[in-house]
């Protein structure tokens, strides 16, 4: 049975006893309506009384607010056909299925249930499960595509070990299959490790984590980790950040971000070359802008860049080790921190990438040190 959010009963349980309080407040001499109110005001589905003529006697907030009824009648001809169903039924009738909603007739996809309550009167249960459907298929997609990813360097190394084994008398190669190897085992290590990380911040509460952070602190963290990348193509990383423009949050997260953003500048840069990180305050929001003079993205890749593992130049990826993840953190921490990360590019110009988080309002934001004395 499909649980409605009351408190563990089922289906099956709820309307045995909501048809049993029902019957009992109408042989007292209540109408089914009078005794059904203040049941379908407990109910988080969307639910719906209807009269033998189909029309709604009784509604929760819910199931006006989800369109099921227009001048109390059900809208959608699945609907009427379930409770008719359900009318003619000594147990409860289900369905599910897209109905279309709202002025644009979008669609949502809903669990629905009827059950007969006698003299013809039927009880309608609706639930949304739009929010739900949408994780599991985010969800499955997200598995194909870490079993796709994995594969290939999981292949490699395969490969690789066999093809080492079978060079054991030639140094030459010997030295060259090692050194791939070795070059496909750190490439897994990184997409396991972006992995494990995107999973851990899509699980974290914030609420237990948050602290007043300066973003002065995040940027030279974010640089000093991406250092040695930069040192390998001799590209400079110059930043400004002026100490004082401070955020709530978590100071690791914002840190990994903005590492994903300058690693990537790097990483699209050419040898020699120069990545600018800015820091400033605009319309009381705090905004971190990457800046390169890259092979930048076209509209199209601008609208995808940050799903997960989308990558702007696959043969590229391969060289640098790159996940197809970093971006799709950028983006959770942004979204996980009130903000938002936008991006401006042409292509053989340079990419622009600014993190905007809103600022901290330091007269309600009580600080450890604050605790601690009072």
């Amino acid at each position: 049975m499909l649980g409605l959010g009351l408190g563990g009963i089922t289906v099956g349980a709820f309307v045995t006893r909501f048809r049993k309080r029902v019957n009992e407040k109408f042989h007292q001499g209540q109408s089914i309506s009078d005794a059904s109110t203040e049941l379908l005001e407990v109910l988080s589905a969307s639910a719906v009384i209807l009269n033998p003529s189909n029309v709604a006697v009784r509604a929760t907030q819910g199931a006006l607010a989800m369109g099921l009824l227009r001048v109390r009648t059900l809208r959608h001809p699945e609907l009427v056909a379930l409770v008719d169903r359900a009318r003619k039924s000594v147990g409860i009738e289900s369905t599910d299925g897209e109905l279309s909603t709202g002025l644009r007739g979008s669609s949502i996809f809903v669990s629905a249930r009827a059950t007969n309550l006698g003299d013809g009167n039927v009880l309608l249960l609706v639930e949304d499960r739009t929010e739900a459907r949408r994780l599991d298929e985010t969800r499955r997609d997200f598995i194909a595509n870490i079993s796709h990813e994995l594969k290939t360097p999981i292949g490699a190394i395969s490969l690789l070990s066999e093809a080492i084994n079978d060079a054991e008398g030639d140094p030459a190669m010997l030295e060259k299959f090692t050194k791939s190897l070795r070059k496909e085992a750190k490439r897994l290590a990184s997409l396991v490790s972006d992995v494990i990380q995107l999973s851990r911040y899509q699980s974290v509460e914030m609420q237990s984590h948050v602290e007043l952070v300066d973003l002065s602190a995040v940027v030279e963290e974010a640089v000093e980790r991406n250092a040695f990348r930069a040192e390998q193509k001799n590209i400079k990383v110059n930043f400004l950040a002026p100490s004082g423009i401070t955020v709530v949050g978590d100071q690791e997260m914002l840190t990994v971000a903005l590492k994903n953003l300058i690693e990537n500048a790097i990483i699209y840069s050419d040898e020699n070359d120069t990545v600018g990180v800015g820091l400033r305050v605009s319309d009381e929001v705090a905004e971190i802008a990457v800046t390169d003079n890259g092979v930048g993205l076209d509209a199209e890749e601008q609208n995808r860049v940050f799903e997960r593992f989308y990558r702007v130049d696959p043969s590229r990826s391969r060289e640098t080790g790159g996940t197809g993840l970093g971006l799709s953190i950028v983006k959770h921490v942004a979204l996980s921190h009130n903000g938002e990360v936008r991006v401006f590019s042409k292509p053989g110009v340079g990419s622009t990438f600014t993190l905007r988080l809103p600022l901290a309002d330091r007269n309600i934001v009580v600080s450890d040190s604050d605790r601690t004395n009072v």
